[in-house]
């Protein structure tokens, strides 16, 4: 690892490398969450591994009673493509002018390690606290997020636990580290159709039923349709059209059924059910004969206020000086399971321009100003 600042590696960027370093793609967990909990344990956590499939998890919680801070995350990365591609091997870790380097540094590795050190250097300082300290980890956000996070919170339900304030470390940040938190994010309706015609040759349509003319004049009033106006912290909920697909290969033949795959990001305007409703009136309207399968992958959720937000704020401004933004912008993210659960929830953590990239990367001095962040939240919070 080269280090261009004498002050570096730090604590939390030392763990950070160590994290990286391991190939934890997706499910695979590579060893990332035994060393977390390794490092918990020595602070006083009692850490329980939850295996559901071939997914690895764990809830680590430190205190007897009161209520739950917890720190949410995910061990797994996305997988790094032709290893080629990259300047630098993606699981070897360097720091070079300044950026910490490799997968997983921004999404989201490096806001692990500054959970840990934070809260380290907090229980230290307060080994008496108020309230619990809670880890809730997974290595099964980045794939089909099926035997991680949700499977976990239904575990914990029925242990009679209850998180109170959930910070996850997902990459939120767009320009500086704090200069933007999510405090929710927007539902996720995806449906598969396949609308029914009758193949024949195109020379013979009144043989023929082409459903992808049937389709079209449906498809494109569901595009122009406007489902809600959003409100102050959500955008309008938008309908898009993401694969498509007829016919046999053939330039002479109609096909006999169009496959259409799309998705509503909502807001919490509208629920998935509204939407459904809509969506088939629309399609019984043009007299289709059709089969529609939903996946609702997430629910809206929204912290508007409360302690949970103010502390970040306020942890943010101490640390950095500056206000940050409130956003539910962008895609989903392991939130969507905790929020239900009736947890306040906010998304704090490095700059995302490059995560899922080739070659991604983040400020290696973020990672200490992050670090500070979560430990000003776990001031503010519980002592």
């Amino acid at each position: 690892m080269s280090d261009t600042s004498p002050n570096l590696p730090s604590a939390t960027l030392e763990l950070a490398c160590q994290l990286i370093a391991r190939r934890s793609v997706t499910p695979d967990d590579d060893g990332c969450q035994a060393l977390m909990m390794e490092r918990l344990a020595a602070i006083g956590f009692q850490c329980v591994r939850l295996q559901f499939g071939e997914v690895e998890n764990f809830w680590a919680v430190r205190g007897d009673a009161g209520p739950i801070l917890c720190f949410a995350g995910h061990t797994d990365v996305v997988p790094t493509g032709p290893e080629a591609n990259w300047q630098l091997a993606p699981f070897e870790p360097q720091i070079v002018d300044g950026m910490l380097c490799g997968r997983g540094a921004a999404d989201m590795k490096g806001s692990l390690a500054a959970m840990v050190t934070a809260c380290e250097r907090f229980v230290a300082a307060h080994p008496n606290h108020d309230g619990r300290i809670a880890y809730l980890i997974t290595s099964d956000e980045e794939g089909p997020a099926v035997n991680g996070t949700v499977k976990v919170v239904e575990w914990l339900e029925q242990q009679n636990e209850k998180i109170t304030w959930c910070v996850v470390g997902e990459p939120s940040s767009t320009n500086t580290v704090g200069d933007v938190i999510k405090n929710g994010r927007r539902g996720s309706l995806g449906a598969e159709l396949t609308v029914k015609g009758v193949q024949g040759h195109v020379a013979y349509p009144h043989l023929a039923k082409n459903p992808i003319h049937l389709a079209a004049p449906a498809l494109a009033e569901l595009a122009a349709e406007k489902w809600d106006d959003g409100n102050d912290f959500f955008p309008a909920t938008s309908f898009q059209i993401s694969n498509i697909n007829g016919g046999t290969g053939a330039t002479n033949v109609i096909p006999g059924a169009l496959d259409v795959v799309f998705n509503f990001r909502f807001s919490t305007e509208l629920t998935a059910e509204d939407l459904k409703t809509r969506t088939v009136a629309i399609l019984d309207k043009h007299g289709l004969d059709y089969e529609i399968k939903w996946n609702l992958s997430g629910q809206p959720f929204l912290t508007a206020e409360g302690p949970l937000v103010e502390a970040a704020q306020q942890a943010i401004k101490e640390v950095t000086g500056t206000a940050t933004v409130l956003s539910t912008a962008g895609g989903t993210s392991d939130g969507r399971f905790i929020a239900p659960t009736g947890a306040q929830v906010v998304e704090l953590g490095p700059v995302n321009a490059t995560i899922h990239k080739v070659d991604e990367r983040i400020s290696a001095a973020d990672l200490d100003t992050l670090s500070e962040m979560y430990e000003g939240i776990l001031k503010k919070l519980l002592s």
